[in-house]
Parts: C-alpha cells; structure tokens; sequence
C-alpha cells in the first residue's frame, strides 16, 4: 500500500516536530543529498508556460529511490482565492516502480526552500551576518525569515512588499517570534541598507529589477529566489557583475534563473562543489555572493524521502491502494470483471 500524506498530515507533523526542528532536518537532508551529487539522475525540469503561469514536472533518482513534483506558478492566483504556487509529489522504489508515498507538497516547498537558502546561506554568507532584508512578504516570506532566524541567528529582519497587507500579515505572523526583530521599510533601497543578507521572494512573472547596482555594499549575500523561469528576474544584470554567482543546476539556472540575463559563459559554481570542498564559497570578507536559486529536483526529493521517513516513523497519514493488488500480476482484467459482477449482484 502507498502511504498518503495530505495537507493536514504535513501540518501534524510540524506541530508534533516543531518548525524549527524540521527545518534543520530538511536541511542537513538537502545538504546531504548535494554531498552525493553525482550519484544523482539529473535534468532541467519540464516546463509547460503560459502568458499567466507555468505547470511544471521535476524528477530525480539516486537509483535506488525516484521522486518527482508537480508544481504551479500563477502570480494571479490570488486574485481568484487559489495559492500562486501548489504542488504534489510521490517517491517511489527504483527496482520494482512502487510508488512508496504520494504528499502535498506545496507547504512542504515552502520548507525545503527556506531550508536550501539556508543552507546555502552558511558557507556563502559572512558568518557573522545577523540581519536580512526580506523583498517580497508573500507565501514564502515567513519560511524563509524563520529559517534564517533559527539556522543562522539572523536577529532583525527589514521587510518591504508593494503590498502592505503582505507586510502586515507578516508582522502579525511572526510579531512574536522570540529574538526577532521586524521593521517595517517604506522601499527596497530603506530594507537593505545596512543589510547582511538580502533575499528576494518576488512573484511577477516579468523582467524586474527589485535590486540595482546602486543597492549593493560590501560583503553582502544575496539570496535571490523569484526570478524562477524564462522571462522573470529579480536582480539588475550589473548586480552579477559585480558578485561571485552560485546556483544549483546550471544547465536549468541557464534558462531560468537571474543569469538568463548573462552571456552563457559567464561564470557560475554550481552549489553542490561548495558543499563537497571542491571549490571554495566566500572567500573574503566584502564579496558579494548570489545564491541564484531557481529550486531543483533533488530539493523536492529530500523532501519526500524525509516526509516519508518521518510519517512512517510517527504513524502520520493512511495507506491507501494506488495501484492494483491482485493475486494474478498478469490478470489486471480480473478487476473490472469483480466490479461487473458486484453491480450485477
């Protein structure tokens, strides 16, 4: 039987791990996953795009377990009361192809998100970073305060939306988060003075330039994650310029990430070589890093094999029958001829 996690399990399991905790799982997880890049099967997601949105398939398999997302992105969406970003996902055996579990994964995205800027965050970051600017107090924005807050001792957190509603649901959200402290910015340039860590959460599917080169100080991380598919970006193009540029996959960041707006050998370290020594994250003091993340395959497929992990072990969700049990593998037939006979009857 596969193991069904919905909505409501997810949020059980948060409740009964706690937030932070999970978040410091997902990311050892994740960043455990990237130690053994190679062993992964890897590919650029498959996209469909639309004028108003993207539908979008994401797979990944280290050959003894596949997984796979579906996930959205509508920037329109709330205007018709639906999330911009919702998703699903199934983790499956590779030598038989049984789908092990099928989860929600749009709050489970949300996590594994927060949980990758964070973790890309610790060697590219200054260490002693204590505050970010948070652009964009959308879906995304209290995740990745709290991954900050919590895995890396961020302590003041400077926000700005062209939505004050955003902003205002954030503070009321997180208002009472022990040792964080949330101003409130009238726009861009105000939020990140004086910042250490920058993160860009944008939903417009467009050409934006929420940071200019003007906006840059020394030493500064970029955490830039709402330019996400061909024709949307966050970052003014002499921004990368003048930073040192890190991704997750580059032939997918190519396309979609900030640096569609680069020459194509413009130079980029893939984050996974950071992680494994093989190539070194900051390397002094007033660099400035991006994080161009685009999100990855690999991310989602942590996330499932930790949500499976964790369900199993606390008995969350229920087992449903996805595909056929049969006493014959070869007589599939026998099912519409046992519901015949039940209707008859």
């Amino acid at each position: 039987m596969t193991r069904f996690i919905d909505t409501r399990d997810l949020a059980r399991l948060i409740e009964t791990i706690g937030l932070a905790r999970l978040l410091q799982q997902l990311a050892q997880r994740i960043e455990d996953d990237f130690k053994r890049w190679p062993m992964f099967d890897k590919a650029p997601r498959l996209a469909s795009h639309s004028k108003i949105g993207v539908i979008e398939l994401m797979p990944a398999s280290d050959g003894r377990l596949y997984g796979f997302k579906y996930v959205n992105g509508h920037p329109s969406n709330g205007l018709k009361g639906l999330p911009t970003v919702m998703a699903f996902g199934a983790l499956a055996t590779v030598d038989t192809g049984y789908p092990l579990l099928l989860s929600e994964l749009t709050l489970a995205t949300a996590l594994r998100t927060a949980a990758t800027s964070a973790m890309a965050a610790r060697p590219l970051a200054s260490p002693d970073s204590r505050c970010m600017a948070l652009i964009g107090c959308g879906a995304q924005a209290e995740f990745q305060a709290l991954a900050f807050h919590h895995l890396l001792g961020i302590d003041q957190l400077r926000i700005f939306d062209i939505d004050e509603n955003a902003m205002n649901k954030l503070r009321r959200n997180l208002g009472d988060t022990p040792g964080l402290d949330i101003v409130t910015c009238a726009d861009t340039c105000q939020a990140v003075s004086g910042a250490d860590i920058v993160t860009t959460v944008t939903a417009d599917k467009a050409y934006a330039t929420i940071l200019t080169p003007d906006m840059l100080e020394p030493g500064m991380h970029l955490n830039a994650l709402g330019g996400d598919c061909p024709g949307k970006t966050e970052l003014h193009a002499e921004v990368l310029r003048q930073a040192r540029i890190f991704v997750e996959y580059e032939p997918q960041t190519r396309i979609e990430g900030d640096i569609q707006q680069l020459p194509p050998d413009h130079p980029v370290t893939e984050l996974w070589k950071v992680l494994t020594g093989a190539e070194p994250g900051r390397r002094k003091d007033d660099e400035i890093t991006v994080f161009d993340s685009v999100g990855f395959a690999i991310e989602d497929f942590s996330t499932l094999c930790l949500i499976h992990d964790l369900a199993e072990r606390l008995g969350l969700g229920q087992h449903i029958q996805l595909v056929p049990e049969l006493e014959d593998p070869k007589n599939l037939f026998s099912l519409s001829r046992n519901r015949q006979r039940t209707a008859a009857a």
